[in-house]
């Protein structure tokens, strides 16, 4: 009986902690106007880590459709993609089975004034491949053991490392995954392993916490990001981003345009005249 009672309170719980996230919802014109400044900050730090020939890494980790992939478009659509790489890697080939876990990661760290986005990292072993029984106890038990001996190996070597653990309630996610069901926009996002995840929620709440006790170091800690609400989880994990890469802004000098030259002037649209145009339906 005891159970039954506490599981029905954590269920009260969740309802609640869901029901006010959406209540406080930030007003589309205040979530712009937020993150127009922080785009803003983030192209001062692309400067930034170019010229001082910066390599970061930011890990985004968390449970389906916890907002990870929200954020990550945030924080990309403003910047430069020669600067800022995303990486989401698919299932491993058979030929990356056989390599070291971590060999396919490592060929897309960064190189200087880089900043590489893991959309999902290493950190599968820990999570879904755990899980899902796709890893071996024994390769499970190696990699908690291994992971923060690799992330001091390679901060050591200058690499600015930050990781994100984002964290959506049950009622949060389940709502998410209704939307997705009901969207053929976001229907594509539903992948068999959501559907999986869907029905071992404290399966894979008890591999996060196990995650958290081996992984969450001095040298490389977890932050934790509530992402019930989607627009404030996004405004504060930007702003917390830009807190852990030191930046100045740099001047630049004043762009001018100049004129354009006119020689060799013609009427350059109306030689396009008879060329396939697509149809102009709006």
């Amino acid at each position: 009986m005891g159970r039954k009672k506490n599981r029905g309170g954590d269920k009260k719980a969740e309802m609640a902690a869901a029901t006010e996230a959406r209540e406080n919802k930030l007003s589309r014109k205040e979530y712009e106007s937020e993150l127009e400044k922080l785009q803003g900050e983030l192209v001062k730090m692309q400067y930034w880590v170019k010229q001082k020939g910066l390599r970061v890494i930011v890990v985004f980790e968390g449970r389906d459709a916890a907002g990870k992939g929200g954020v990550i478009k945030r924080i990309t659509e403003r910047v430069s993609p020669r600067t800022f790489r995303v990486v989401a890697l698919p299932a491993p080939t058979e030929r990356e089975k056989t390599q070291l876990y971590i060999q396919r990661y490592l060929a897309h760290f960064p190189a200087a004034g880089e900043v590489v986005l893991f959309d999902r990292s290493w950190y599968n072993r820990a999570g879904v491949e755990h899980v899902m029984g796709f890893c071996s106890d024994k390769e499970y038990q190696q990699f908690l053991l291994d992971c923060p001996e690799f992330e001091r190996y390679f901060i050591e070597k200058g690499i600015i490392f930050i990781k994100y653990w984002f964290d959506v309630g049950m009622e949060e996610q389940d709502r998410r995954f209704q939307s997705r069901i009901n969207d053929q926009r976001k229907v594509w996002k539903l992948s068999p392993m959501d559907v999986a995840s869907y029905t071992r929620w404290y399966q894979y709440s008890k591999a996060r916490d196990r995650m958290l006790e081996a992984t969450d170091t001095d040298h490389a800690p977890w932050h934790i990001v509530r992402s019930d609400n989607k627009k404030r989880a996004r405004l504060n994990c930007i702003a917390h981003l830009l807190t852990q890469i030191p930046y100045e802004e740099l001047p630049r000098e004043k762009i001018d345009l100049g004129k354009r030259s006119t020689k060799g002037k013609y009427n350059d649209r109306a030689t396009l005249e008879g060329r396939k145009f697509i149809p102009e339906k709006y």
